[in-house]
C-alpha cells in the first residue's frame, strides 16, 4: 500500500474532532517548516509538498463528512 492509501484509510476512522486537531497541527507544522526553508533549505523539500497535499486530504474529508 501507499502511503496515500494508508493516510486516507486512517483518516476515515478518525471522528471529526481529531480531525481538525490534526489539522490545526500539521498547518503549524507547515508553518514552521516553511519558514525555517526560507532562512536555510532543508534536505527534502519534497517534504513540504507532501505535508500540503495531507494537508489537502484532510480538508477534503472534513467538507465530505460535514457535506452528509
Amino acid at each position: 500500500m501507499t502511503k496515500k492509501q494508508n493516510f486516507n484509510q486512517s483518516i476515515k476512522s478518525i471522528d471529526i474532532d481529531e480531525l481538525n486537531l490534526k489539522l490545526s497541527e500539521d498547518l503549524n507544522r507547515l508553518k514552521k517548516v516553511s519558514f525555517s526553508h526560507a532562512i536555510s533549505p532543508i534536505a527534502n523539500p519534497v517534504s513540504i509538498r507532501n505535508l500540503k497535499r495531507d494537508i489537502a486530504r484532510l480538508k477534503t474529508e472534513i467538507t465530505s463528512r460535514s457535506i452528509v
